[in-house]
């Protein structure tokens, strides 16, 4: 028996009914309907965006709210009272949203992500609202300075790196694009950790971000959701269906979270899912004494959403990592079903419908019902639902979706995939096999075993397939079965989000070419209409706007501010300025500005006197092995030396001061990237404690990097330091935040750095290193990390780390570091690209004596910035993938301005 409950396998769907379209007239009548019924209630709401009424609301709710008095509130309290002002003004536009939303009729795009790296809420909303200077006046009005407040919120901990810093960009695109979508993640307690550097090592702390009140989400009691896991799965002679029964039951409950557009009243929704257990207390447990065990019990339900799994941490093993994914996806489609089901417009009418207008003619092969009991047409959902995978970590949303129309709907196998494939579309974020998510069959036997049997149907149709297009090629059957043999039997993740997805793309041009002709390969010679390119992009709201104001307002006063609201392409013409002397003398005083608020911040944390005339020299990234922190180390300790040789020998060699920070997390678990954290402190310490450096060098590790701490540093940066070995990072995003704030990179070519020296010319962008051809040539031929020692300065740095130069505590410390560079292979190339790392920074250090040449390559930077906002990447994502409408007006200023309009429609 085939567990789809086909005996005979299908090539195409078995939709063949006459679908109900509702009539025009209808289609009127009800848009109308909806339309007065909708607006009706928001008549009476005000304007509250005035100064006078932001002061009125922020007493208010300082009062009524939170019940305090002015003289005896603390400053929490005063954030709180604001934060619910602005709430009040984002929740008319938010209702105003949905409900335009509704009306419109128009496809609904929807995003999971397991992260959402959003970084604190009230700047940008006020950014987002263009009520910055109303409230700042407003808080001056009240005696209390805005940017205080503002320092009292916790990032929103929801995220690890690029993945969630992503889709939190996107969301914002959307929005302000007016993209009809829902972004759905996990609501997680504490999300990523707190890093501590503790004697030089980092140390992992609880990050509890909710520990005072978010002001900003709205919990959606009426949506709480009922998960299941376990159990077994029967066959149903009565409803001639599968059946999952003797389940265990979690409950989602839902928390709204608002996501303004720029200057467009267009407010769209974050929605999260907390885990809490299925009822309060387990009574029998109770009756019996066991209270106890039944907390206990209720505790273990809700540790599903207690934290976030940093990326780098292995989850293969983790049963409650594999939760917490299929709680995301099951609380996710249970939402875009419920939605898609509610629409009336593709409801038939019960009394109208003639018989030969049921769903569909049954499949004869098919041990479902012949018609579905709903009266949804559920043909309809890909013309009116998208659904995007944020790499494979929602994947097991293919099975979920099959599942319920399966299992609820009663349609057939061929109906459901045919829904399936065309609502989702797939992301990939990685090169490395190894980062490629692979669960145990026996996990997921245990945990999901309806799932394991439409993921086993699923794979057996696609083998049948790849047999019928390449007859007698076992070998291709075995690479590309979703089935991987082993001691123990694992499920690769993106070959099933591969599979049953109508798109699939990479993040970048290189990477989405390496997708198509080595990791994906065989996929793309076999479907090769499925793959497609869109290269990441950030939002020019909070990376430029938001975090360097001063910068932001030079642009608008040049070239106009459409770049950052509805034309991207706009900022291209900053180029022209790039020989204008007042506009380069202007950005050098912003730049000096910019790093004087980061040297004061740092030097009031790490008590270390910061050179605003040197090189702000950054890497912020986690740390991990192929993004080569080592290398930038090893240039560290290289300046280093070159000074003290010329103190011994009492030269006066001209050399260029810089400072270089680093800052990133280490997973928990990887231990070699939490030595390489050490390393660079111990050298920092040296370094920084040496009088014979004095101001002209400086190392620096950031503690605990977060969305902030980018605000603070990516304004303020000269150099960016986008060094992984090529053919490693997918895309990045942080290359063009830097980019976007006039910094300039040394990188390798490697992911979007191709595409940003493409824009910007090879002139304006320090690139060095293997390609990821000469990386591949190597590698075959035998790639030996001895022969790079042959440069001395090399071999002295090398020879400092293993013989304790800079931990002399413990001359053992970095044996294992060392290894991996010489007798583990140096897999990440680091002592094969130094030579040529060097040599580029020193050309970069003459080049920094030359402001106006200097300055006038940061312009070319900024201007080549366009392409790499998400403004695009979505609207590439809108057109290509998705199609869905954008609505780049938005919203009126006002409800009657906007029922007028409607009247006049």
């Amino acid at each position: 028996m085939s567990v789809g409950g086909n005996h005979k396998r299908r090539s195409r769907s078995s939709f063949v009914s006459v679908r109900y379209v509702p009539s025009e007239e209808e289609e009127e009548r009800h848009r109308q309907t909806e339309a007065h019924n909708l607006r009706v209630s928001l008549h009476q709401i005000k304007n509250i965006e005035t100064i006078l009424n932001l002061v009125d609301n922020f007493n208010r709710h300082l009062h009524l709210t939170l019940m305090v008095d002015r003289y005896h509130s603390s400053s929490q309290e005063y954030y709180l009272a604001l934060s619910q002002a602005l709430r009040d003004i984002l929740a008319k536009n938010w209702i105003r949203t949905q409900q335009f939303y509704q009306m419109t009729g128009g496809k609904r795009v929807y995003y999971l992500s397991l992260e959402f790296y959003i970084g604190r809420y009230m700047k940008n909303t006020l950014i987002n609202l263009d009520i910055n200077d109303q409230m700042t006046q407003a808080a001056e009005a009240l005696n209390i300075k805005l940017n205080d407040l503002e320092e009292l919120e916790d990032d929103a901990a929801l995220g690890n790196g690029g993945l969630g810093r992503l889709a939190a960009c996107f969301l914002d695109s959307m929005a302000t694009l007016g993209i009809s979508s829902y972004g759905y993640g996990l609501r997680y307690q504490f999300g990523i950790f707190k890093q501590q550097i503790i004697d030089g090592w980092q140390v992992e702390v609880p990050d509890d971000w909710l520990r005072n009140p978010m002001p900003w989400e709205v919990r959606r009691i009426q949506n709480e959701i009922p998960i299941h896991f376990y159990g077994k799965v029967i066959w149903n002679q009565t409803t001639n269906s599968f059946q999952w029964t003797n389940y265990e039951t979690v409950i989602a409950e839902a928390y709204d979270y608002p996501v303004p557009g720029y200057k467009n009243n267009i407010v769209n929704t974050m929605r999260l899912f907390s885990a809490k257990a299925d009822c309060d207390f387990n009574f029998k447990s109770f009756n019996e004494g066991e209270y106890i065990q039944a907390v206990m019990e209720r505790n273990k339900a809700e540790r599903i959403t207690c934290v976030l799994y940093p990326n780098d941490n292995i989850a293969e093993g983790r049963e409650l990592r594999l939760k917490q994914e299929y709680f995301l996806v099951a609380a996710s489609l249970h939402d875009i079903v419920r939605r898609f089901k509610g629409e009336k417009r593709w409801q038939k009418p019960p009394k109208k419908e003639p018989k030969q207008q049921s769903l569909q003619v049954p499949d004869r092969t098919s041990h479902h019902k012949s018609s579905s009991h709903t009266s949804v047409d559920f043909k309809c959902m890909p013309e009116m639902v998208a659904i995007q995978l944020n790499d494979t970590h929602p994947s097991l949303a293919i099975p979920e979706l099959m599942r319920l129309l399966l299992d609820n709907e009663h349609l057939s196998w061929d109906d459901a995939w045919f829904i399936t494939v065309h609502c989702f579309a797939y992301t990939n974020h990685t090169l490395m096999p190894e980062a490629i998510e692979r669960w145990p069959v026996p996990m997921i036997e245990k945990l999901l075993p309806r799932h394991l049997q439409i993921i086993y149907e699923i794979n057996a149709r696609h083998i049948q397939n790849i047999r019928e297009r390449f007859p007698a090629d076992d070998d291709r059957v075995r690479r590309m079965s979703i089935i991987e043999e082993g001691p123990v039997q694992l499920i690769n993740m993106a070959y099933l989000s591969i599979i049953c997805s109508h798109t699939v793309n990479g993040v970048a041009q290189i990477h989405s070419k390496l997708l198509r002709e080595s990791m994906f390969k065989d996929f793309y010679e076999l479907t090769p209409d499925k793959f497609q390119n869109k290269t990441n992009g950030v939002t020019f709201r909070r990376w430029l706007a938001l975090c360097n104001p001063d910068l932001f307002s030079l642009l608008v006063e040049c070239i106009g501010e459409q770049f950052v609201q509805n034309d991207y392409q706009s900022l291209r013409s900053f180029r022209r300025y790039a020989s204008d002397k007042s506009i380069l003398s202007r950005i050098q005083q912003i730049k000096i500005k910019n790093k004087l608020r980061l040297a004061r911040m740092l030097e009031d944390e790490y008590h270390i006197e910061i050179n605003v005339q040197s090189i702000f020299d950054i890497q912020i990234k986690r740390i991990h092995e192929y993004k080569r922190a080592l290398l930038c180390l090893l240039h560290a300790i290289t300046l280093y030396n070159r000074l003290k040789k010329d103190s011994r020998e009492n030269k006066q060699q001209t050399f260029v001061p810089r400072t270089i920070i680093i800052g990133g997390k280490a997973a928990p678990g990887y231990a070699i990237a939490k030595k390489i954290i050490k390393l660079i402190n111990d050298v920092a310490s040296v370094i920084n404690n040496d009088s014979d450096i004095g101001n002209r060098l400086k190392l620096l590790f950031v503690k605990n990097y977060r969305v902030t701490a980018a605000e603070y540093i990516i304004p303020a940066a000269d150099l960016s330091e986008q060094i992984s070995l090529a053919g490693t990072e997918a895309s990045g995003t942080g290359n063009m935040k830097f980019m976007l704030n006039g910094a300039l990179t040394i990188g390798t070519l490697d992911g979007a750095n191709i595409e940003m020296r493409e824009e910007c010319g090879s002139e304006n962008m320090y690139t060095f290193g293997f390609t990821v051809e000469e990386v591949q040539q190597r590698r075959q031929r035998g790639y030996n990390p001895y022969d790079n020692l042959q440069n001395e300065e090399l071999r002295l740095a090398i020879d400092q780390i293993r013989d304790g130069y800079f931990s002399p505590d413990d001359r053992t410390r970095f044996h294992d570091i060392i290894d991996t560079l010489l007798r583990n292979g140096d897999h990440w190339m680091v002592l094969g690209d130094y030579q040529a790392y060097i040599t580029k920074q020193d050309e970069i250090a003459k080049d920094f004596l030359q402001p106006h040449s200097w300055y006038s390559k940061c312009i070319h930077n900024i201007g080549a910035a366009a392409k790499f906002s998400s403004d695009r990447t979505i609207e590439e994502y809108a057109k290509d993938i998705w199609k869905c409408a954008l609505h780049k007006d938005g919203l009126p200023d006002n409800i009657k301005e906007e029922s007028s309009n409607n009247k006049q429609g």
